[in-house]
């Protein structure tokens, strides 16, 4: 329970910091450092949200109170889908193989982490 604190806590400054970035700055301000810094408080953000999902998860479905280091993994695997997808998005490449292609990508980075951890 103490690393989902701290998770939590980090995710909650995170996103806190993203809403002050989006308010006060704009895209041509920020310059490369500042979305650096975006993508990265985006995905600290999506790893606290989807840990708490995850966590919600697993005490319904499996009535497990407690969250493996293993299934930290498995979260930081997964929050990283919608980063590539506002990535392409950033592109203007969406399109149905391009979201195909990012699924084919968790899948195999969550396989992987399967496998080896």
């Amino acid at each position: 329970m103490k690393h989902n604190r701290v998770v939590m806590t980090v995710s909650i400054i995170g996103l806190a910091a993203l809403i002050l970035m989006l308010i006060l700055t704009t895209p041509t301000e920020i310059g490369p450092l500042g979305v650096l810094l975006f993508f990265t408080t985006l995905y600290v953000s999506v790893f606290g949200i989807t840990t708490l999902l995850m966590q919600t998860f697993y005490r319904l479905a499996f009535k497990r109170e407690s969250f493996r280091g293993k299934d930290y993994f498995y979260a930081a695997v997964f929050s990283f889908g919608p980063i590539m997808l506002l990535m392409a998005r950033s592109f203007g490449a969406v399109n149905i193989w391009t979201v195909g292609l990012i699924a084919f990508f968790i899948f195999l980075a969550e396989f992987l982490v399967a496998k080896r951890i």
